[in-house]
């Protein structure tokens, strides 16, 4: 089985990697994309290990977790990726992220924004256009 991120390589080969390595990726996308599978296995700790510090949303936790189980998560669409590489410090990722939740389709539809820190990439939100 592919993936839950979409990629063409096994979970254990793909975001495992990720999620037992406190998501020390290479580029902006990597992480994105592992975010995406920790929503899918509900991991909160790594959701919020992967979150900046200035933003991270520790009281939601919980509730963040609770949704994340109670949906049933479709697909990702990498829609466009700016900066974020290995040797960037900031950079973006625009994505769809498909669930299914109280009988219908929905979408998660985002820019987002990254910032590496101690040669680590992290989370910051919703990038400003």
């Amino acid at each position: 089985m592919n993936c839950y991120c979409g990629n063409n390589k096994t979970y254990k080969a793909c975001c495992q990697v990720f999620h037992l390595n406190q998501g020390k990726t290479e580029t902006t996308e990597q992480l994105m994309r592992s975010r995406y599978s920790a929503f899918v296995l509900a991991n909160g700790d790594y959701l919020m290990q992967t979150h900046h510090a200035s933003t991270r949303p520790l009281s939601e936790k919980k509730e963040i977790v609770k949704w994340a189980k109670s949906v049933e998560w479709i697909k990702l669409e990498v829609q466009e990726t700016t900066k974020g590489l290995e040797k960037d410090k900031e950079g973006t990722v625009t994505f769809n992220a498909y669930f299914y939740e109280n009988g219908k389709v929905d979408v998660i539809h985002e820019k987002s924004a990254f910032i590496k820190e101690n040669n680590k990439w992290y989370y910051l939100g919703y990038a400003k256009n």
